[in-house]
This record gives C-alpha cells, sequence and structure tokens, in this order.
C-alpha cells in the first residue's frame, strides 16, 4: 500500500486518468460548469468542534483527509455494487497499468446506489493522503465491523443551487447517520475500501429521490462522508472526502452492467430501516 505524499511526479499519470476520464468532466476543464463535478474545501461543511460535547458548537471542518480522485455517473438496467471489483472498473485499470506489480496506492470508493427506473449511480473516489494513525477513529473504521460502520458513517448533503422544493425536502447542510437508515454493504480490497449505499432501501429516503431526481439537470449539490465522534478524543471531526455535482444530465450516466461475478444486490445483513424513520435529521 502506498499513499498520495509518497507518490512521485512522473507516477502521478493515473491520477490524471481517472479525473479525466469517465463520461462526466471536472469542473472548469473545457469552460463548462453544468454536467460536471468538483470537490469543494471542506470548510464549508459545519462539523462538531473540540468543545462540541460541552457547548455543542460546530466549526468548519477543515481540510479533507483523503484526496479527490475523481467521480462516475453511471446507469445500468439494475443496480450496481462492488463497483472496484467490476471489470469494468476505469480506477482499477489505470492503477493496475500505472503498477503492474508492487504496492499500489489505497483507494476510497463511495457508491450511491439511486433507485430509478433505470438504476443510477453516484460514485466518489478518493485517496489517503498519509498513512494512518494506529488505533484513530478512522483505522477503527477501516478495521471495525459492519455494526461499527453503521454507527458512524455519516453523510452531509448541502443543495447548493436548486429549485425551493429540493432544498425544502433536503434541508440545509442535512445530516444523516447512514447506517442508521440506508442498507450498506462494505467491500474491503487489497488497496481499496468501498462503500456501497442503497438509497432505495428506506422508503423515505426513496421518496426524497424521486423528487429530487426529477431536477437533476438544474441541481447543484454537495456530499461529504466523514465518522461521527461520540467521545471528546474523537473531536473536531474531520471530513472523509466531498464531492459536488452540477446539472447532471442521465443521459449523460456512463451505461454499465454488473457482473455475474458479484451479484448486483448490495443487501445488508445489518439493514436497520423504518418506514417512520426520517432520513435526514439535524444532529446538534
Amino acid at each position: 500500500m502506498i499513499y498520495m505524499a509518497n507518490i512521485g511526479e512522473d507516477e502521478l499519470e493515473w491520477i490524471e486518468k481517472v479525473r479525466s476520464g469517465g463520461t462526466i468532466p471536472l469542473r472548469g476543464v473545457d469552460g463548462n460548469y453544468s454536467n460536471c463535478w468538483s470537490s469543494p474545501h471542506g470548510d464549508k461543511f459545519l462539523v462538531r468542534g473540540p468543545e462540541y460535547f460541552s457547548t455543542k458548537a460546530k466549526v468548519p471542518a477543515g481540510e479533507s483527509l483523503l484526496k479527490p480522485l475523481g467521480f462516475d455517473w453511471i446507469r445500468s438496467s439494475a443496480k450496481i455494487g462492488e463497483i472496484l471489483n467490476h471489470p469494468n472498473s476505469r480506477v482499477q485499470k489505470a492503477i493496475k497499468d500505472s503498477f503492474p506489480t508492487g504496492p499500489r496506492p489505497f483507494i476510497w470508493a463511495f457508491n450511491l446506489q439511486l433507485p430509478s427506473k433505470e438504476n443510477y449511480n453516484l460514485v466518489s473516489y478518493f485517496a489517503s493522503i498519509e498513512p494512518l494513525p494506529k488505533g484513530s477513529l478512522i483505522d477503527q473504521f477501516l478495521k471495525g465491523d459492519d455494526h461499527f460502520r453503521n454507527s458512524r458513517l455519516k453523510l452531509i448533503a448541502d443543495v447548493v443551487e436548486g429549485p425551493w422544493i429540493v432544498k425544502k425536502a433536503v434541508g440545509e447542510q442535512a445530516i444523516c447517520v447512514v447506517g442508521r437508515v440506508l442498507s450498506c454493504k462494505y467491500i474491503v480490497g487489497d488497496n481499496f475500501f468501498e462503500v456501497d449505499i442503497d438509497v432505495g432501501s428506506n422508503i423515505m429516503a426513496k421518496a426524497v429521490f424521486h423528487l429530487v431526481f426529477g431536477y437533476f439537470t438544474t441541481l447543484t449539490a454537495d456530499i461529504a462522508f466523514l465518522i461521527e465522534g461520540k467521545t471528546k478524543v474523537e473531536v473536531p471531526e474531520r471530513i472523509l472526502g466531498c464531492f459536488r455535482f452540477s446539472e447532471l444530465n442521465p443521459s449523460s450516466a456512463m451505461p454499465m452492467e454488473p457482473s455475474n461475478s458479484m451479484g448486483s444486490d448490495a443487501t445488508n445483513t445489518n439493514l436497520q430501516t423504518s418506514m417512520t424513520t426520517r432520513l435526514w435529521k439535524s444532529i446538534r
């Protein structure tokens, strides 16, 4: 395993290949600010600060722990999981081509599985910048069981631009402890960690998405992932990684079909859904 900080200039070609690949361009590369992706600074998100447990004060998150690598907008006839194990994974291909032998960069992928007549996926890719301190919260998250991960992984959603009805439905900097309301599958490989998040596994989440999807071509939204700090030594919280998508056109999604070897259902035995559970909750 190697880290971004240890990658030389002559090995950066694969990073550019990942960032510029796929069907959705990086924002500003060609002067286009629609149907694109980017990565906002972590400071735009408010997280639990160092005095949170005495004052409930939140602070700007600061620099993300992981380096943004790329983004995929995918459509398929069936739900797709285990993106980084897929034989057509462009990210793994770029890494294998650049690192045919020896250690490879450690990659994180967050795969939001979106329910529709066609199945869509928002997939964000990140790389570890430096070795993880042993015993740190992120180290515990990687090595922990699914119960621990489900109780800690948080998602922050913020509608930057979009219709009033969408902003009302999602809320401002809406926070969700993902594993408490959605089915999550965690896939650990030799050089990667992937989280498949099934948005259609909760009736309220599914309803909100169907509303939002109707406005995708006019919507700009930020999504951040972090690990919840539950004790004084675990705050301030830090953003793992974040991404922004702008005015995505469903017709521009990259077609991909599930691999027969992996299956397409990301069902998790730890699924905890409730018809009365609110997807978005403000955690103060």
